[in-house]
C-alpha cells in the first residue's frame, strides 16, 4: 500500500512517515499544497494524509480539485483547527474523514486502515457465497435470487463479513467498519443486535458465531 503525506509540518510529517512504514506501508511526503496536487496526479496512491493549513494550496482546495478531476482516492484530512464547521468544510470538499490535533498514531492507523478497508469493499463489487449475492455498488442483497431488504447498518455489517469470508471477524472489526468511528460508546454488544436481524433475515446456515472470536460468514 502506497501512502502520501501532505504537511508543512516538517517534523511531524516525518514522524508519521518514519511510523506508517514500520506498519508496512510506502509512504511518500511534500509539505505543501501545490506539492501535493502534483504528486497525487503523478501517482496512484492508496491513500492521502492531507493537511489543512498549507502554504501555496490548503488542504480544502486540493481536496476539492482532486475530486473534481474525478480522483476518488482515500483522505484522511489533518487539523490544528477544531470545531464542527471546520470538519463539515473538510468532508463537504470531498475528505473521506477527518482527525483534529493532538491524535494518537494508534487512531491515525486504525482510521487509515479502515478507510483502506471501505475502499477495498468498493472495489470489489460482488461479493458471492454460495446462494447469497452481495452488491456492495447498488447495496442489494439476494440469496438463491431472492432481493432481501436491508437496513443500511444490516447492509455494512454484512458487507463486512462478507470481505472476508470464512474468516473470523470480531466484534470490534465490524463496529470500526459498519460505524466507521461515529458511535462514542463503542459497545460491542449493539453488534449481536444486527447479526441477530441479519440472521432472521438471511436464514440459516450463513453467520455462524465463533466463541470468544467473533463471526464469520460461510456456506455450509
Amino acid at each position: 500500500m502506497r501512502l502520501l503525506i501532505v504537511e508543512d509540518e516538517k517534523r511531524l510529517a516525518a514522524s508519521l512517515a518514519k511510523g506508517l512504514k514500520a506498519q508496512g506501508f510506502a509512504v511518500d511526503v511534500v509539505h505543501d499544497g501545490i506539492a501535493g496536487l502534483h504528486r497525487a496526479a503523478m501517482a496512484p496512491y492508496d491513500l492521502i494524509v492531507l493537511g489543512v493549513l498549507l502554504p501555496g494550496l490548503n488542504g480544502y482546495r486540493v481536496c476539492a480539485r482532486l475530486r473534481a478531476a474525478g480522483d476518488d482516492v482515500p483522505i484522511l484530512m489533518l487539523t490544528r483547527k477544531d470545531g464542527e464547521y471546520d470538519e463539515a468544510e473538510g468532508l463537504d470538499t470531498g475528505a473521506d474523514d477527518y482527525l483534529t490535533r493532538p491524535f494518537s498514531f494508534v487512531v491515525l492507523v486504525a482510521r487509515i486502515k479502515a478507510l483502506l478497508r471501505y475502499r477495498a469493499g468498493r472495489t470489489r463489487a460482488a461479493l458471492a457465497l454460495g446462494d447469497l449475492r452481495v452488491d456492495a455498488v447498488a447495496r442489494r442483497v439476494l440469496r438463491a435470487g431472492a432481493e432481501i431488504p436491508l437496513t443500511k447498518k444490516e447492509f455494512s455489517v454484512l458487507e463486512q463479513l462478507a470481505l472476508h469470508p470464512g474468516e473470523v471477524v470480531s466484534k470490534a472489526e465490524i463496529l470500526d467498519y459498519a460505524w466507521d468511528f461515529a458511535y462514542e460508546s463503542g459497545d460491542p454488544n449493539i453488534v449481536e443486535v444486527y447479526v441477530s436481524a441479519l440472521r432472521r433475515k438471511l436464514g440459516p446456515g450463513l453467520i455462524h458465531t465463533v466463541r470468544g472470536a467473533g463471526y464469520r460468514l460461510e456456506a455450509r
